[in-house]
């Protein structure tokens, strides 16, 4: 990636991480998450999910290592602004997509979207800056 050669339009590699139990754990422990619906199946069904599921720290995280393995060390995300959908459980694909929407001198914002098979998990807006710039 080189944030001078961006341009609105341009669309993202697709990302596709397979979601087990230990990622959705360990997710959320690394996050300080512990609430009991990322971790305890039986909890989780007591509130109504077939599973435990993602936290929203960790959706955050896969977001930023989107962009980031995509930038390189030439950007630097600036704003993430992110809305859940439908959870991640055990045994999901996640689908990271992006495509940049806007362009300044020195930024570009992302659209970043993530879906498993049940449709949109997570909508985000990125903003990045180039560390050359």
């Amino acid at each position: 990636m080189s944030l001078p050669d961006l341009t609105v339009g341009t669309v993202l590699p697709d990302l596709e991480v397979v979601l087990d139990r230990t990622t959705i754990v360990a997710g959320a422990i690394a996050s300080q998450d512990f609430e009991d619906v990322h971790h305890d199946p039986g909890k989780a069904r007591s509130r109504g999910a077939p599973d435990i599921f993602m936290s929203i720290n960790t959706t955050n995280g896969f977001v930023d290592r989107y962009v980031t393995d995509w930038t390189g060390p030439e950007g630097r995300i600036t704003a993430v602004s992110l809305r859940l959908g439908l959870p991640n459980f055990p045994g999901d694909t996640l689908v990271l997509r992006g495509e940049v929407t806007e362009r300044t001198e020195r930024e570009a914002t992302l659209k970043v979207t993530g879906t498993n098979s049940r449709g949109v998990h997570v909508t985000a807006r990125v903003t990045l800056e180039s560390v050359n710039a």
